[in-house]
């Protein structure tokens, strides 16, 4: 199978263990959701792919080559975080000049154009922007690039909801055209829900779900009522959480419902956050 394969990577800093065994396949052609809580291990792991930092043990390769130093397989990679990497007083235009410099297929005529969208000043110097235009401005890096491995590493931090929206419509419109595999790492869960494919959600430096969006949201639901009524109902389920508000409860289980429920229980699907919430809990 073509892609990234992950391999037994672990990482320590000091007494802290970010990644433990992470064994991940990613493929062409998809858009990846990877969550977590902060610290969880995320853009540890999105550092080590994209040859920022070394791994203390284990590999990842690109279609069987391995990714470490090797610039002809990291030419293939772009990674978006909140690290600035460009040199002091560096303007938006000359990066885009650079980026055409280092990836052949950069398109300058869509960045210009997304500038003009997003309102981004192009002889602005990139460490003058605002958090948020930081943000756009590198995003229109990663829309322009036009390379098959994009890592969006919390890529909407700082931009209002407009922007937000703004961004993940031309993501999408732009994958429609040319699919390219895209991670993206966020805490803004409802955001991507119907945008990512396959979700990876990570936990204390290991992986606790890696499984498409369609099966996550299928393999669980909520029932609410009285608690009593609930308790009796979850007794022998596999539940992952609760909630409790006065007499009221909530569970989460995984799982199917069954055809007809108790009088006075209610159903509703479990979503991509309220999973995660219940999956990455103390």
């Amino acid at each position: 199978m073509k892609g990234i394969e992950i391999k037994g990577i672990s990482k320590t800093f000091k007494d802290t263990k970010a990644l433990a065994d992470v064994n991940l396949q990613l493929e062409e052609g998809k858009i990846y959701g990877l969550l977590g809580r902060n610290g969880a291990g995320k853009s540890t792991l999105l550092n080590i792919i994209n040859n920022r930092i070394f791994q203390d043990e284990g590999t990842v390769t690109l279609d069987g080559e391995p990714v470490k130093e090797n610039e002809q397989v990291l030419s293939r990679f772009f990674l978006v975080n909140e690290n600035n990497l460009y040199p002091e007083g560096m303007k938006v235009k000359e990066a885009f000049f650079w980026g055409k410099e280092f990836y052949p297929d950069f398109d300058m005529e869509y960045a210009d154009k997304l500038c003009k969208v997003f309102e981004l000043p192009k002889k602005r110097k990139i460490k003058n922007l605002s958090t948020g235009y930081q943000s756009i401005f590198k995003n229109i890096m990663a829309l322009s690039v036009n390379v098959p491995y994009v890592f969006l590493d919390e890529p909407v931090l700082g931009l209002d909801a407009y922007h937000r929206d703004l961004f993940y419509r031309l993501l999408i419109e732009k994958y429609a055209q040319n699919p390219f595999t895209v991670v993206i790492s966020t805490h803004l869960l409802e955001e991507v829900t119907n945008i990512v494919e396959h979700v990876v959600i990570i936990k204390n430096g290991q992986i606790i779900k890696d499984e498409s969006r369609d099966d996550i949201l299928n393999g669980g639901y909520c029932v609410s009522g009285p608690a009593a009524l609930v308790n009796a109902y979850i007794s022998g389920r596999e539940t992952i959480g609760e909630d409790t508000i006065g007499g009221l409860k909530t569970v989460y289980l995984l799982g199917r419902p069954d055809d007809v429920l108790p009088d006075g229980l209610e159903i509703s699907s479990m979503n991509l956050q309220k999973l995660f919430i219940q999956l990455t809990g103390v």
